[in-house]
């Protein structure tokens, strides 16, 4: 498969004017997410203002959790019609996950610090959460390990896909083992959802802004690697003068 063949979403006359449009609506559901995480919704009963880490922890976990689904789709085409395009979204969808994992355990350090008093502790979703961020980090650089692009990339893809196990044991590790962090808020099994619903609110909007800041993200970097790869856009034919 040629390697010089651009991908869909970045190509024609309305792909670089639809990233701008997406990325300045990121820009805005970030900046409305920020002010009703920050001043709209309340402080929660118990943890108070440290509770408000919540509409950066769960959007940037949500996130990653994306991006590897994402991963996961891309290496499994790659390894069926070995088509680079597709090797360039698992690359680039690994690497934004790689940094929502890394945002995700920040905030949840310091808000951890904050509720728990201590910056560390053997929780198995931290654990897990560390052994996702290694194996991820693992099929990012694997690609580079190997003389022959094609044959690095099917490593990769391998363990992209494969690596997509690592999720679910993420995020039920709450309930498979003793944790400290507590289980499901929003999707609980009870009539109503135990949350308030302006913070409920709060958390969709700020969901909503991390996953257009992502999807913005995505398209840059590939339009990164396919700069690299030598990719150029089809050329649309020249409009006659007198029809300008």
């Amino acid at each position: 498969m040629p390697n010089n063949l651009p991908t869909p979403l970045l190509d024609g006359r309305r792909a670089a004017r639809d990233r701008r449009n997406l990325g300045w609506g990121a820009v805005g559901l970030s900046v409305a997410g920020a002010l009703a995480g920050l001043t709209v919704a309340p402080p929660d009963a118990v943890q108070g203002q440290a509770q408000r880490l919540m509409y950066l922890h769960v959007p940037a976990a949500w996130t990653a959790y994306l991006a590897f689904f994402t991963v996961l789709v891309s290496s499994g085409a790659y390894l069926i019609w070995a088509d680079p395009r597709w090797d360039r979204a698992a690359r680039a969808a690994a690497e934004i996950g790689l940094g929502a994992t890394a945002v995700t355990f920040a905030a949840g350090t310091v808000w951890g610090r904050a509720t728990w008093g201590v910056w560390w502790a053997w929780d198995p979703r931290i654990v897990s959460t560390i052994v996702l961020f290694l194996v991820y980090a693992a099929q990012v650089t694997l690609r580079w390990s190997e003389s022959d692009p094609h044959r690095g990339a099917r490593y990769a893809a391998w363990l992209g896909a494969a690596g997509f196990v690592t999720v679910p044991v993420v995020h039920f590790s709450v309930v498979w083992w003793r944790s400290l962090h507590q289980q499901a808020t929003v999707l609980a099994p009870s009539v109503n959802p135990p949350i308030d619903t302006i913070m409920l609110a709060s958390l969709l909007l700020c969901t909503a802004a991390a996953s257009v800041t992502a999807a913005w993200l995505f398209l840059r970097r590939l339009a990164v690697l396919e700069d690299r790869a030598g990719v150029h856009a089809a050329v649309p034919d020249a409009v006659p003068a007198g029809r300008r």
